[in-house]
């Protein structure tokens, strides 16, 4: 069948490009208007198919990215909102700009599906199916390159949409099997069959079918695992700390006692409790070795020792407290700060540190400034406040601690980079993932949480996931919210830690899995290749 322009005007055709891409972003939640979404991918497997040149091909892919990112992403302008060096109209810039480069990977994914399966193809032996095998297959690859290429940004991978309500996981539970970027390229199969099914033009069997098979996937009682009962007790709070007052020195004592209090009556000796505080949970330095100018900032002690002994003690002789904080990276030989590091912190009952984690995936313009001898002079300056920039950890480790298990740690933005959280030689019995969201935006902490979601279900492990200001939850190894606190609400959780299941799958083979999937999918695209087109 010759293939039909899907418009009729040309100059629609990057309208609706654009349409499809801003469409496609309301599948992810807040709004999780999934049937949307696929609607809209179906839209642009369409135009991609009917492109009539390699230009208008990347054209389209490029448009539809644009749309999708700058929608999806749009919380990012909040955070220039928080920055007084910079005027917060320009977070509307920045938004718009991210999206611009990271469109070029829908861009090149759709430019490599049209040349490999119509490029010197006659249009009378053109393959929809070929085509639509072979942009499944290279959407797998972009998402993959997406999370890789200069430090990668792997927000709002497509599988997102297909993650369930807090009670069930949904289509979601395959990531097991699949790995996160290849239910991505099952997401955009499911698209792909609407857009066979109108392709049709005729009610039939098999059109009916087609049209079915997405809402029965992502409707279906897919099982739920990970559900039986924990040994290890936890509180884990969330003090409501907004991003205004957060790093504001007047504030530091009254945001300790909040989260102390938050914290529960000391545990006894004989009881063995995990605490968990969120990122920024500590404002003071809790190492020792530091210039005495830098602990004269502290909000209640002079001497790191002092300040974890009275945590301890708040916390009473059976609480292990796992607490982000800020690491200091001194210079021996200017004897300053030059740096630092965004740390999760181990403090056990006796008030000493038994474990440490750093931050390995940064937030570019968040955490560390890129190019700062050439941006700063011009006068773009980091996002959150603070003059030093940060140092990346050296990745995914697990730190023993004793009766209180084995903890895997991912700081806040990192725990969205499938395939890399866990140490796979050492591994943990819980993912703890302490984070602040308060610059996140309405749109930014029910996001996280959904990516959360799905490194619980590929990892099989559960995560524990404790906020400044929201969304913190308790996530079991199948990916079901055991329980939240919602946004903008001070509260804590209490209860057992879930039990990891068994490694999946995709914890023994890593994002391998994912690879191999796509690679499958590429070698149908060619089996369909050499048959005439439908």
């Amino acid at each position: 069948m010759r293939a039909r322009p899907v418009t009729g005007a040309r100059w629609s055709r990057p309208a609706v490009a654009l349409g499809c891409g801003l469409a496609s972003a309301t599948g992810f939640v807040p709004l999780g208007w999934w049937p949307v979404a696929l609607a809209a991918l179906a839209g642009l497997i369409a135009l991609g198919f009917s492109a009539p040149t390699a230009g208008r091909a990347f054209r389209t892919g490029w448009l539809f990215g644009l749309g999708h990112f700058a929608l999806g992403l749009n919380w990012i302008a909040t955070a220039f909102t928080y920055q007084a060096a910079m005027p917060a109209w320009l977070g509307w810039v920045g938004v718009v700009l991210l999206s611009a480069f990271l469109a070029v990977y829908p861009g090149l994914t759709m430019l490599a599906a049209w040349g490999l399966t119509i490029h010197r193809r006659a249009r009378d032996r053109l393959s929809p199916v070929a085509f639509l095998f072979a942009f499944a297959s290279l959407w797998i690859l972009g998402e993959f390159l997406r999370a890789t290429v200069f430090t990668g940004f792997a927000w709002n991978p497509l599988a997102a949409i297909a993650v369930g309500g807090f009670e069930r996981p949904g289509l979601a539970i395959t990531a097991q099997f699949l790995g996160t970027y290849a239910l991505s390229g099952l997401v955009v199969l499911l698209a792909g069959c609407w857009w066979l099914a109108v392709r049709r033009l005729r009610v039939s069997l098999a059109a009916v079918i087609l049209a079915a098979l997405p809402v029965a996937m992502m409707l279906a009682p897919w099982p739920m695992v990970g559900q039986r009962p924990g040994t290890l007790a936890f509180r884990l709070v969330q003090p409501d700390i907004r991003q205004e007052v957060l790093n504001e020195p007047p504030w530091f004592e009254r945001n300790f006692v909040k989260t102390v209090q938050l914290s529960g009556l000391p545990a006894a000796e004989d009881e063995t409790r995990l605490v968990i505080w969120p990122e920024s949970g500590v404002p003071d330095y809790l190492r020792p070795g530091y210039p005495r100018r830098y602990y004269q900032q502290a909000t209640f002690a002079a001497d790191p020792e002092i300040a974890r002994a009275r945590i301890a003690t708040l916390l009473g002789p059976g609480s292990l407290l796992l607490t982000g904080t800020i690491d200091l990276v001194i210079s021996p030989e200017e004897y300053r700060a030059t740096g630092a590091e965004n740390v999760v912190t181990a403090i056990a009952p006796d008030g000493d540190i038994v474990g440490g984690y750093a931050k390995a995936h940064l937030v570019p313009f968040g955490e560390y400034l890129p190019l700062r001898l050439l941006l700063e002079p011009i006068g773009l300056t980091r996002l959150v406040p603070g003059t030093l920039d940060f140092r990346a950890g050296p990745g995914p480790r697990t730190l023993d601690l004793g009766r209180w298990g084995k903890a895997g740690v991912q700081i806040c933005y990192e725990i969205i980079f499938s395939g890399e959280v866990v140490d796979p030689e050492n591994r943990p019995d819980y993912i703890i993932n302490p984070s602040n969201d308060g610059w996140f935006g309405a749109w930014g902490p029910p996001q996280h949480l959904a990516q959360a979601r799905l490194r619980a279900i590929e990892e099989g492990l559960p995560v524990m996931r404790a906020t400044t200001t929201g969304i913190s939850a308790v996530i079991d190894a199948g990916g079901i919210v055991r329980a939240h606190v919602p946004r903008h609400q001070a509260a804590a959780i209490e209860g057992e830690v879930p039990p990891a299941l068994s490694p999946t799958p995709f914890a023994r083979l890593g994002l391998g899995l994912s690879l191999a999937w796509g690679l499958l999918l590429f070698g149908i695209a060619l089996v369909a290749l050499r048959r005439r087109g439908v």
